[in-house]
């Protein structure tokens, strides 16, 4: 079952915080050396927001028209930190011949992965797939995208040939707290001054 998805609303204020997280274990010697453990394979992302207006009503449909009860109603629907959702990130949602991985000539199944810098990690929910490419060549058929993150082959790619893909992604969140401020601070206008959430694990 796909998650409910983070609504896009015309409130929504400067800035936003974006917190990649990981888990270190550290153990220090009496000489000063440490002993460094990585905990997490791939990070954390904590995402804060802040809404400077939020509509209750239809009558102000610059800020989208109910988009309270848009954003309220997703947080009830999540009961806070239970449920999940998808958030969309503006600056980081789109990928373009971005390479999965290589064939064998056996697997059939390849994760979504997008690359920044140096850094590979698998994304979360990927949403559409515009293009799927063998060695640069554009794939008409022959693949399929499995919920949420898996690009499917019918026949197994050949080995050594490289796989890409053009697709947009989502992050799988759920919400930091089991409360949150919605204020409102004039008839009909809400906001909210900090909301925060952070992705979960596929």
């Amino acid at each position: 079952m796909t998650p409910p998805a983070f609504p896009t609303l015309p409130g929504q204020a400067w800035s936003v915080h974006k917190r990649p997280t990981f888990s270190t274990r550290i153990v220090s010697n009496s000489s000063g050396r440490e002993a460094r453990t990585p905990l997490y394979a791939y990070p954390l992302y904590e995402f804060e927001l802040t809404f400077e207006g939020l509509a209750s009503t239809s009558a102000l449909p610059g800020l989208g028209a109910n988009s309270l009860q848009s954003l309220l109603g997703l947080y009830l629907q999540c009961q806070g930190q239970f449920g999940t959702f998808l958030y969309t990130d503006p600056g980081d949602s789109a990928m373009v011949g971005q390479a999965i991985a290589v064939g064998d000539g056996v697997t059939t199944a390849f994760p979504f992965v997008r690359t920044l810098g140096g850094f590979t990690e698998p994304v979360g929910w990927v949403l559409s797939v515009q293009n799927v490419y063998l060695d640069g060549a554009r794939q008409t058929g022959g693949w399929t995208l499995s919920t949420p993150n898996n690009l499917t082959f019918v026949a197994p790619p050949a080995g050594n040939v490289l796989i890409s893909a053009d697709f947009i992604f989502a992050f799988e969140c759920r919400f930091l707290d089991d409360q949150n401020d919605f204020e409102n601070y004039m008839a009909g206008l809400w906001q909210v001054q900090s909301l925060k959430f952070r992705s979960v694990k596929p």
